[in-house]
């Protein structure tokens, strides 16, 4: 039996007539699990990749890829301009900004957050594209001119202000009086809003000149860190390593896979969570197509019996089981890729018209620190989902193809 005939025999046997109407309906359902099996994993894995790729880029974008702290018993570094000079002249090294940071309570039109205040030269900030580039009001101009503060979109509509208001800042550390210790308080013009699209950042993160940071803090005339920009982000564990021993009792490093380890372990755990959870849809897809060829080889068991008396070998009658069998597999494998990759490619968009539908927040940046759906689509793990599914699609067809090549036509023809 030669192979056209063997495709166009399986071909037969998956078109429905009414007696083989349960069967046909059965092999629609495996075709149905296997294809939403296939654009779930499509769509989750690419909407976990985005959120990593996301988080990455926002946390490496504000804080550096590696951070220089004060060495042990100090507050602050000793010769700032030194280690810039220094660190710029590293071959890895793209950029360093000299910072100081601290907490704070954010007040203004009667409301008040708390925030985290930084302090960073104009110039430095300009070159923070990721910040600058994300400027919504008012303009850095005013902020390397005149001063003032650089602030969040979401805080500024949490406090009820704009570029040009007025921010209070106030610090516990104060002075102490005869009545006790008032609170530091200094007032700033806020000279630009920015936002970043990261709920953290948009809704809590002050940005000062770092004279008035120093000033504020009362840290001293040197910064308290240095942030270092490198050109390989996935190499800051290695260079924080060799920072480390170069600028040994000088000061102390830290990596941002290191200052971000738990967080980041938690989304990848998540991610293998989800990807075996949503394996489990293909998996009961399998099974579904494994008794859909069972019930289709007892129903044609005396046509098995007729083709063997023609000269049908049992190879030929494997193939065509497993041809019959195969092709749910593999057209709801396609349909599934097809799916998932339009879903994958307009997640934000979904996102919006179904909001829209449902009338509420599917997507809250206070629990997601992102404000928009991201998703990345990576060719080598659709590539390996299409794999994995069209391989147990195909192992499903094995079984029942090998009980129809074993069906003894003398036997069906004698009793059946």
């Amino acid at each position: 039996m030669n192979l056209g005939l063997e495709l166009w025999i399986a071909r037969r046997y998956l078109r429905a007539r009414r007696v083989e109407g349960f069967i046909s309906v059965v092999a629609g359902f495996s075709l149905i699990g296997i294809a939403l099996g296939v654009a779930t994993l499509i769509i989750v894995m690419s909407v976990m990749n985005g959120f990593h790729t996301q988080l990455v880029d926002r946390i490496v974008g504000v804080n550096g890829h590696v951070v220089l702290h004060p060495p042990p018993g100090a507050d602050t570094l000793s010769d700032v301009a030194g280690l810039e000079r220094e660190l710029r002249g590293l071959p890895n090294v793209l950029d360093v900004f000299a910072e100081t940071e601290g907490q704070a309570l954010a007040t203004a039109t009667g409301n008040a957050t708390g925030t985290l205040v930084r302090g960073i030269r104009p110039d430095d900030l300009r070159r923070r594209t990721l910040v600058a580039d994300a400027i919504t009001g008012g303009s850095l101009d005013t902020f390397a001119t005149e001063g003032g503060a650089v602030i969040g979109s979401r805080l500024a509509r949490q406090l009820g202000v704009g570029a040009g208001d007025a921010l209070t800042l106030l610090h516990p550390d104060g002075d102490v009086t005869v009545v006790g210790t008032i609170p530091r308080v200094r007032t700033y013009t806020i000279a630009a809003l920015f936002e970043i699209g990261m709920y953290e950042y948009d809704s809590g993160l002050v940005y000062l000149p770092l004279n008035d940071a120093l000033i504020f803090f009362r840290a001293g005339e040197e910064a308290t860190k240095i942030q270092v920009v490198l050109d390989d982000p996935d190499s800051a564990e290695q260079v924080s390593t060799g920072l480390a021993e170069t600028f040994d009792g000088r000061a102390r490093t830290s990596a941002w896979p290191s200052l971000n380890r738990q967080f980041f372990n938690a989304l990848k755990v998540e991610r293998n969570v989800m990807f075996l959870i949503l394996t489990l849809i293909i998996l009961v897809a399998a099974f579904n197509v494994v008794s859909s060829m069972i019930m289709l080889v007892r129903d044609k068991e005396k046509g098995i019996a007729i083709m063997r008396t023609m000269g049908a070998t049992r190879p030929s009658v494997l193939r065509i089981f497993v041809f019959t069998g195969g092709s749910v597999g593999v057209v709801g494998t396609l349909l599934g890729f097809v799916l998932g990759l339009a879903f994958a490619t307009n997640v934000e968009a979904m996102r919006r018209f179904l909001e829209s539908i449902a009338g509420v927040d599917l997507f809250a940046a206070e629990i997601y620190f992102l404000s928009q759906l991201p998703a990345e689509v990576q060719p080598l793990q659709v590539i390996g989902v299409l794999a994995f599914a069209l391989a147990l699609a195909l192992v499903a067809t094995i079984y029942p193809a090998w009980r129809a090549s074993r069906i003894d036509p003398a036997e069906v023809l004698r009793y059946g």
